[in-house]
């Protein structure tokens, strides 16, 4: 069986466009394969969420990890993981990628930003120079020793030093030795029209509804160039959207009986968690 990461990178190859849906969890991760996605996005910021606490770095590099084994876990697609700054300096950069790929992620992105990182929507951020990103890159790429791993370099600098100062640490990281560029936050369709025209590297762009960056039609993303589209946050959105309106439904009627038919049923749930396997696994 192919290796995640050898899947991936034959994907990008072969210039397929690739739509991975941001998860937080197991159960998220089992959701977006049997949708038929082609890879997962493993979103920091959801993860974050997840655990009750906000997208500005305040969970560590080992609960991070432990959330992202059970996402490897729990699917056979690419796990594309957000390793957010790698959790420090380039000694905590060799560290967490080695982690990273030891518990199977396909690929992983870098960011610019200085550590404790925040979401890359909020204002108030603040980089690291260039250089010392450069740095990082060099050494997750020595960390690993997947050929086939998919490094990923992230800037923030749109926000913090101006467009043109994006593209300039985009072309530099690509030569550090980034195999895929992801400018965050470009606010315009003409910033992403830029973006796919100036670099040349693969592209991974953030698409999600509410943020800084407008929503472009996916056939006109690939005809620019872009790759891979990463959608963070919605499925997590739509699902306290889901149990909202249902604890406000028990909350009036003491059970959720008026809203039966939006909830998904008990067979339908066993059968998403593949509960008959594991029994059946139990019986032999």
């Amino acid at each position: 069986m192919m290796k995640p990461s050898s899947a991936l990178r034959k994907l990008l190859v072969k210039g397929e466009m690739l739509i991975a849906p941001g998860v937080f969890d197991g159960l998220s991760a089992r959701l977006v394969e049997q949708a038929k996605f082609k890879a997962i996005y493993a979103s920091g910021g959801a993860i974050s969420r997840s655990a009750g606490y906000p997208d500005i770095g305040l969970l560590s590099v080992s609960e991070v990890i432990a959330t992202l084994e059970k996402i490897v876990d729990a699917t056979s697609l690419p796990v594309i993981a957000d390793a957010d700054t790698g959790f420090g300096n380039a000694i905590n950069v060799h560290r967490t990628v080695k982690a990273f790929e030891r518990i199977g992620v396909a690929a992983l992105h870098l960011e610019d930003q200085e550590f404790p990182k925040r979401c890359g929507h909020l204002a108030g951020k603040s980089l690291i120079t260039a250089s010392e990103m450069c740095q990082k890159i060099r050494v997750a790429r020595d960390a690993l020793s997947d050929d086939d791993f998919v490094l990923i370099a992230r800037t923030d600098a749109i926000a913090a030093e101006g467009f043109e100062a994006a593209l300039e640490r985009a072309e530099q990281y690509i030569e550090a030795g980034a195999d895929v560029i992801f400018v965050e936050a470009p606010q315009s369709l003409e910033q992403i029209q830029t973006i796919a025209k100036r670099i040349k590297a693969p592209k991974l762009i953030n698409m999600f509804y509410g943020g800084k960056t407008p929503l472009v039609p996916i056939d006109q993303l690939q005809s620019m160039g872009y790759q891979i589209v990463i959608i963070p946050s919605d499925l997590q959105r739509s699902a306290i959207y889901a149990m909202q309106q249902t604890l406000n439904t028990i909350k009036k009627d003491g059970d959720s009986k008026a809203i039966a038919g939006q909830l998904t049923s008990f067979s339908e749930r066993e059968a998403i968690i593949g509960t008959a396997d594991y029994l059946d696994l139990d019986s032999q």
